[in-house]
This record gives structure tokens, C-alpha cells and sequence, in this order.
């Protein structure tokens, strides 16, 4: 004997609750940041941005002061953040919140989208050539096959 359950649509709980989007300051991360506000808005889903902060072996990173210009790079982005909220104040309000990890962007992404129950993954689509041969972090996030994942140009 099986037992069913009835399901109820319920106004205004469907969809995400939580968004998460990866930025790295590059032109296509910023986009994707502003297609995902748009969804979180639209949504009334929390807005989770993600900075991975890359980390070099120790021998690469020897003299560069790598931790201090990833550390530069966080605070940047959510300088833009806050200024992007505060000017739309009143007109557009979004629940957001910046996160940071350290370590490669895939693990990163998945460990804050793991971590925050992620809804939904927005990232950039990648900048980087060598990406087309060796397979970008969104293309490896959509394989992973955990979220849905939107890859914006």
C-alpha cells in the first residue's frame, strides 16, 4: 500500500529562496551579479555573493603578496555592492549578503552553495580561453548536476 500526499500550491513559496552567485570582478561576473539581483528581487530570495579567493602554492607565491590583493578584491566588491544598493534604495530592495572562501572557484561555489542551501547557482560565463579545452567552472558546475545553473554571458 502506497501512500500519497497531496501537494498545495502555495502563493508566493515557490521559486528560490536562496540564490547564490559567484563574482571575481570581471566584466561577465559583474553582469552575472545583476541578473541575479534582478531573479533575487523578483524572487524575494536572499541574494548570497560569493568571492572565491584564489590561493597559490607557496612556492608561486613567493614575493607576491597574494593574500592582501585577494583580500583588496573582497573589500572592492562590496564596496560596489553596497553602492549598487544603496542607489537603488527605496526603488529595488534586495536581501544580500557577501561571502568569501578561499581556495579554487568550483570548490568554493559549491561549498557556499552547499553550505547556504542554494536554490540556484548564477555565475559569468569564462574570460579565459584555455576554458574552451579544459572546461570552465560553469561548465563544471552544471555537470555537477546539484543546482540549477544559469551561465550568463
Amino acid at each position: 500500500m502506497t501512500e500519497q500526499h497531496s501537494h498545495q500550491f502555495e502563493r508566493g513559496t515557490d521559486g528560490p529562496k536562496v540564490i547564490v552567485v559567484g563574482v571575481d570582478g570581471s566584466d561577465s561576473s559583474i553582469r552575472a551579479a545583476a541578473y541575479a539581483g534582478g531573479l533575487a528581487r523578483r524572487q524575494h530570495a536572499l541574494l548570497a555573493v560569493v568571492y572565491v579567493q584564489p590561493v597559490l602554492a607557496a612556492g608561486a607565491a613567493a614575493g607576491a603578496p597574494v593574500a592582501e590583493t585577494t583580500d583588496a578584491i573582497a573589500e572592492d566588491l562590496v564596496a560596489q555592492l553596497r553602492e549598487a544598493t544603496e542607489q537603488t534604495k527605496g526603488i529595488f530592495d534586495i536581501r544580500w549578503e557577501f561571502h568569501t572562501f578561499r581556495g579554487d572557484p568550483y570548490s568554493g561555489l559549491v561549498k557556499a552553495a552547499d553550505d547556504l542551501k542554494a536554490d540556484a547557482v548564477v555565475v559569468g560565463a569564462s574570460e579565459q580561453a584555455g576554458h574552451r579545452i579544459v572546461g570552465s567552472v560553469a561548465v563544471r558546475l552544471v555537470k555537477a548536476g546539484r543546482w540549477p545553473v544559469t551561465v550568463v554571458p
